[in-house]
C-alpha cells in the first residue's frame, strides 16, 4: 500500500502542488510558534520539552489517528496516506523555482534569476556573478530535492512497513521544519534567541536525517557517476559544515561532474573536483533528481511486494 501511497501523493502534488506560503505553512508557523511562545522559558530542559511537544506529539496524534482509520478501512488508511503524504511532499515547492530560474538563465535575464534566488533562498543575491549564481542554484535544488522529497520517502516507508503509517513523513517534515526555522518559527519575533533550542533543533534533525541523507548520496551515485560520485562522497564531504549536506553534495558533484563548494559557499572549505557550474549542469541535476525519483520507486514497490507476498 505505500507504494500506492507515494505514487498518488505525487500524482496529485505535480497536478496541484501546496503554494509555499499557503494555509497548511501557516498553520505549521501558528503551531511551533505556539509552543515556542508557551512552553520556553528559555532554560536548556526547556528546548527538549519544546522540541518534543512540537516534532513528535502532532506526529504520534497522526499516527494513532491513521491506527483508528485503518482498524476501520483500509481505502481510508490509504486516503489518509496519500492526503498526508501531500502535505508533506514538496517537490513542486522547490521545482518551480528551479524551472523559473533556469528559463531566466537560459534568456539570459541574470536580474531575474537573481530575485527569484532570493525568494527561494530569502538571502540577498544581488551581488553574485553568474558562475557563484549558477552554484547556489544547484546546491540549494539538490538539498531541497532530498528533504522534500527522498528523506520523506525514507521515514514513511520505514514506518509504513512497521504498520505506523505515515509517523515517519510527518516527523521528519516537522524536525525539518524545526531545524530550518527554528529561530522564526519557534519564537516571538521581539523574543531573545534560545540558542539551546536551536542547537538542539539542528542536532535532532541531523540525526533523523543521517541515514536518509546517505541513502540519497548513495542513490546519487547509482543512477550518475557511480566512480565519481562515491570518490567525491569520500574526499569532498567534509568541505561542508554540515556532515549531512556535504555527502549528498559531494556525491552529487561528481554524479553529474559539477564543481560545487569553495570559498564563496558559506562555511566551505574549498571546491570539488568537476567542472565550473555551467547551465548545462542544471538540466543533469534534473535528470539526476528524476532517476533517483525512479529509483526510490522501484525500490519502494519492491518492498511493497515483498510484503504482500510475505
Amino acid at each position: 500500500m505505500s507504494f500506492f501511497a507515494v505514487l498518488l501523493a505525487l500524482l496529485l502534488e505535480q497536478l496541484k502542488p501546496l503554494p509555499r506560503d499557503g494555509a497548511p505553512q501557516r498553520a505549521l508557523t501558528a503551531w511551533v510558534r505556539w509552543t515556542g511562545r508557551n512552553l520556553d522559558a528559555g532554560r536548556a530542559h526547556h528546548a527538549w520539552i519544546v522540541w518534543t511537544v512540537s516534532v513528535a506529539v502532532p506526529a504520534l496524534l497522526v499516527c494513532v489517528v491513521w491506527l483508528l482509520v485503518h482498524e476501520f478501512s483500509l481505502l481510508l488508511a490509504l486516503v489518509l496516506d496519500v492526503l498526508l503524504l501531500y502535505l508533506t511532499l514538496g517537490f513542486r515547492q522547490f521545482s518551480h523555482f528551479f524551472t523559473d530560474l533556469r528559463d531566466a538563465l537560459e534568456r539570459g535575464d541574470e536580474l531575474t534569476a537573481r530575485r527569484l534566488l532570493a525568494e527561494w533562498r530569502r538571502v540577498d543575491a544581488s551581488e553574485l556573478p553568474r558562475p557563484e549564481l549558477l552554484r547556489q542554484v544547484i546546491e540549494h535544488a539538490l538539498l531541497a530535492a532530498h528533504r522534500h522529497v527522498f528523506g520523506v520517502f525514507f521515514w514513511f516507508v520505514v514506518f509504513s512497513a512497521l504498520g505506523l503509517g505515515p509517523l515517519g513523513a510527518v516527523f521528519y517534515r516537522l524536525a525539518e521544519f524545526v531545524a530550518r526555522d527554528g529561530a522564526s518559527a519557534l519564537q516571538q519575533p521581539d523574543a531573545p534567541v534560545n540558542e539551546t533550542l536551536r542547537e538542539l533543533a539542528g542536532r535532532m534533525f541531523s540525526l533523523v536525517d543521517h541515514v536518509p541523507a546517505r541513502l540519497t548520496a548513495f542513490g546519487f551515485a547509482v543512477v550518475g557517476n557511480f566512480e565519481e560520485a562515491v570518490a567525491g562522497w569520500r574526499r569532498d564531504a567534509a568541505l561542508w559544515p554540515q556532515p549531512n549536506e556535504g555527502i549528498i553534495l559531494a556525491a552529487a558533484a561528481g554524479a553529474v561532474g559539477v564543481q560545487l563548494g569553495g570559498q564563496a559557499a558559506p562555511g566551505s572549505a574549498g571546491a570539488t573536483g568537476g567542472l565550473p557550474p555551467q547551465l548545462g549542469h542544471l538540466q543533469s541535476v534534473v535528470g539526476l533528481v528524476w532517476r533517483s525519483v525512479v529509483l526510490w520507486m522501484l525500490l519502494v514497490a519492491l518492498l511493497s511486494l515483498a510484503n504482500i507476498v510475505g
